[in-house]
């Protein structure tokens, strides 16, 4: 796994600048600057709307005494995909956005939960309950 996160470490950056670069010489270096500006304000917003509706619905199942497992999953979701908007370029913001719109979501939420299963089986992750 961490030579997966290492790999993607060195080979998105080199794909956004190629893509940032082919948007430079194909639309112009003012309209791509501002493309990449705009793309980090909305999903600035919609990182914040999205944050605060699951904040709020995570609020209520505690209040009405039910765990809020898939919530937390959308708050990770969320996270990341305003961490990765955060990064100047286009294939991050698509991630981050597919990430932050909840129909795109539940396919990362899926794919989320087969990984924490996978970890939890082999012993990776341990799960205490304490009640």
């Amino acid at each position: 796994m961490l030579k997966i996160f290492i790999l993607l470490l060195i080979i998105v950056p080199a794909l956004e600048i190629g893509v940032l670069v082919l948007s430079g010489n194909t639309i112009g270096i003012p309209w791509t600057i501002l493309l990449v500006i705009f793309t980090g304000v909305l999903g600035a917003w919609l990182a914040k709307k999205e944050g605060l509706n699951t904040l709020r619905l995570a609020q209520l199942q505690l209040q009405q005494g039910q765990i809020p497992s898939g919530v937390i999953l959308d708050g990770l979701c969320i996270l990341i995909g305003g961490v990765v908007l955060l990064t100047p370029g286009f294939i991050t913001d698509a991630i981050g956005f597919f990430l932050l719109i909840p129909a795109s979501r539940g396919i990362a939420k899926a794919f989320i939960q087969k990984i924490f299963d996978r970890l939890l089986q082999n012993g990776s992750i341990i799960f205490i309950n304490r009640r």
